[in-house]
């Protein structure tokens, strides 16, 4: 499922940028995901694996969709989910993170750069970005 842009007073106060947009997907599975195909920083990103009763892994490369193979090509971040439970990860303090070509998203059962199975149930994301 395609992200979209909402609005989420907590992840975009964080951003602390008028210029941040939050990106939601109601269903991030092993299919890669390109949330944006150019140059992005990465604030936050909040996650819902609650109706999940194992872990899932959000990975996340500096890459454009069609460079990745999920399962094969080396994520640039990973995020563990716990079963049941929702999380929000902040990455690199109030600087964000820069992955300077693209950003291609994914979620799948296993860490690590193997592992092409998604999760059972959805995983709800929210990414916040410029």
């Amino acid at each position: 499922m395609a992200f979209v842009t909402v609005s989420d007073p907590q992840v975009t106060a964080f951003a602390g940028t008028p210029a941040a947009n939050v990106l939601f997907s109601a269903s991030v599975v092993g299919v890669k995901d390109q949330v944006k195909g150019s140059s992005a920083t990465v604030f936050g990103i909040k996650v819902d694996n609650s109706s999940n009763t194992v872990a899932s892994y959000l990975k996340l490369w500096n890459l454009l969709a069609t460079s990745v193979t999920v399962g094969t090509t080396d994520p640039d971040e990973i995020v563990m989910i716990p079963p049941g439970s929702k999380l929000f990860v902040i990455l690199n303090g109030v600087t964000g993170k820069v992955f300077g070509t693209a950003l291609t998203v994914a979620c799948v059962t296993t860490g690590g750069t193997g592992g092409t199975t998604p999760p059972g149930n959805r995983v709800q994301c929210e990414i916040a970005l410029t």
